[in-house]
C-alpha cells in the first residue's frame, strides 16, 4: 500500500489545489480531523483535506474525490461524512483511479491494487475488472457533471 509519506509532497498538493482543496499535514500520532474511518484514514472538512504520513494515498484521493463529485451545497457543509448516493460513490472510485496517474508515486494499476487490498468491493471482484469492464454508467455520470472529458481525462472542475 502507498502512503502519503513520499518525499515530494508537492505533487499531491499541486494536484488537489487544482480542485481548490488544501492539504493539512497532521503530525504523526495525532488524531486526523474529519476522518470517517478513523486514523490513519484521510479526513475532510469543507475544502480541507487532513492526512498524516501513514495515510494511504487511496484514502487521500478518495476523500478528495468526494469533495469533487458532490454538489456545491453539500461541499459548503462537508464535515467528515461525505454521504452521497451509489452513483456518486462509483464516480469517486473511478475518478480516484484516474487521478492516480497524476502522482509520480502512483499509477492507475497501483491505485486499483491498493483499493482491493484495503477492501473496496466491486461486483466483478476487483477494482481493475470493474473499471475496465463494468463502469460505463459511472463514466457517463462523470461526463454528465463535466468531471471528466470524453477521452477519459479529469477536467479539474468541481461538480456544480
Amino acid at each position: 500500500m502507498f502512503f502519503c509519506n513520499f518525499n515530494d509532497k508537492s505533487s499531491l498538493t499541486a494536484l488537489l489545489s487544482r480542485y481548490q482543496l488544501k492539504i493539512n499535514w497532521v503530525e504523526d500520532d495525532s488524531p486526523i480531523p474529519g476522518s470517517w474511518f478513523g486514523d490513519p484514514e484521510a479526513g475532510i472538512i469543507k475544502n480541507q483535506l487532513f492526512v498524516r504520513s501513514d495515510t494511504p494515498i487511496h484514502s487521500a484521493l478518495h476523500e478528495s474525490c468526494h469533495y469533487i463529485c458532490m454538489d456545491a451545497k453539500r461541499r459548503q457543509s462537508l464535515d467528515t461524512d461525505a454521504a452521497g448516493d451509489y452513483d456518486e460513490e462509483n464516480g469517486v472510485c473511478y475518478l480516484q483511479i484516474l487521478l492516480a496517474d497524476y502522482l509520480p508515486e502512483m499509477s492507475q494499476e497501483l491505485m486499483m491494487k491498493d483499493m482491493d487490498d484495503w477492501g473496496y468491493t466491486f461486483r466483478l471482484g476487483s477494482a481493475k475488472r470493474w473499471f475496465n469492464e463494468d463502469a460505463e454508467d459511472t463514466y457517463e455520470w462523470l461526463l454528465k457533471y463535466k468531471l471528466i472529458s470524453h477521452d477519459n481525462k479529469p477536467t479539474f472542475q468541481l461538480r456544480q
